[in-house]
């Protein structure tokens, strides 16, 4: 009688992991499947079959660690000189892998058979998709718009079933309506999704006249689509139920509406804050003026203060007075991007006051032109 430890090729120190492991390795490799009509391959698996029945048990390894298989064979807890079927080595092979595999897997999956799925289960409908493009103010303060879709809905005739009446909907004759269809190859008996019903274990013997037997139908909705303020361009808001209807049952998909937010000809954003590009003249800029401002969420325009001085390219900020965050999550600034302009077109008078202006012009007036002449003196 071979050592059950040498049969799996182990140590007598070996793990229960390791001993499953080596089993399926050596099961799988000299499987009746595998080796039709191979006496010796036979042998070989009913003999693994048999190292692992006992070596896998507890109480059996350590009464066969103590005394060998014989104690085993004369204290009637199996093992001994071998089964006395292939189908109790088939058993014990099956046993191994129920329940062990990785990934919910099963014998048949080693094998590439395909157990099915049963009853056809309950699938959510089919998500659809679509654009809405709204003006930059809309965007700003919110707007419901309204689009049309064209979907599948629920059949209103059959409610779905696909049948003309319950009385059409019959069990398939070649499943006997349990969805699958059983095979026996060898000594397995092996279950495959039924090719005939899908699995669903029903046949539609009159379809339903209106959808003829798919249980929807298309359908032109007409969809109100809340925007929320602050939304932005690009953004995408979810319509849950208004997608394609379910497949056994299951819920409808949803809709998908990404937003496009066109331009605007005074505001630009960042985030949530809103910026407008002010532009000033010399004088203004220099000797400072107030401005009004319009604000695309407060009806009052804005009453900004310029300092004099200022220069071109500043930004002046106005708290709270950008956009409202499209999760709630309080308001963006306003923001004042100040550009000095040089005047064009001068008259002839306005180059005369300006000669004279120019002339009384000192570093002062100008540091940083001050600064500018002071570094580049070094390369004069």
């Amino acid at each position: 009688m071979a050592d059950y430890y040498q049969v799996l090729g182990l140590s007598r120190n070996a793990s229960q992991d390791e001993i499953k492991k080596a089993y399926r390795k050596l099961a799988l490799k000299y499987h009746p499947d595998k080796n039709s009509g191979d006496a010796k391959a036979e042998s070989k698996f009913k003999e693994v079959s048999e190292a692992y029945e006992v070596l896998s048990d507890t109480q059996k390894r350590q009464m066969y660690d103590q005394y060998g298989s014989e104690a085993l064979k004369n204290t009637g807890m199996g093992g001994g000189p071998g089964f006395s079927s292939m189908e109790e080595a088939l058993r014990t092979f099956m046993g191994a892998f129920s329940g062990g595999a990785s990934g919910g897997e099963t014998i048949f999956d080693f094998f590439g058979q395909d157990l099915g799925r049963g009853r056809s289960r309950a699938c959510q409908g089919v998500h659809k998709k679509a654009q809405i493009s709204i003006g930059f103010e809309e965007a700003a303060k919110g707007v419901e718009k309204e689009i049309i879709i064209t979907n599948y809905v629920e059949c209103s005739t059959c409610h779905g079933n696909g049948a003309r009446s319950p009385q059409d909907i019959k069990n398939c004759t070649v499943c006997q309506g349990m969805g699958q269809i059983h095979q026996t190859r060898g000594f397995f008996s092996m279950s495959s999704t039924c090719p005939h019903c899908h699995g669903s274990g029903k046949i539609i013997s009159i379809p339903c006249s209106e959808c003829h037997g798919m249980g929807k139908t298309k359908k032109k909705q007409h969809v109100k689509v809340p925007i929320p303020a602050g939304i932005d361009d690009g953004m995408r808001l979810k319509m849950s139920g208004y997608g394609d209807a379910g497949e056994g049952g299951g819920p409808p998909g949803d809709l998908y509406v990404y937003i496009r937010v066109k331009s605007h000809d005074i505001f630009t954003r960042e985030g949530d804050d809103l910026i407008i590009t002010l532009p000033i003249s010399i004088s203004e800029a220099a000797l400072g003026c107030k401005k009004d401002l319009p604000c695309i969420l407060s009806k009052k325009p804005v009453r900004l203060t310029i300092p004099s001085g200022i220069q071109t390219g500043k930004i002046l900020r106005v708290k709270g007075e950008g956009l409202k965050n499209v999760h709630g999550q309080g308001k963006g600034d306003l923001l004042i991007n100040v550009q000095v302009e040089i005047p064009v077109n001068l008259s002839a008078k306005q180059k005369e006051l300006l000669e004279q202006f120019q002339k009384t012009e000192t570093f002062h007036n100008s540091p940083k032109r001050k600064s500018f002449l002071q570094k580049i003196k070094v390369f004069f």
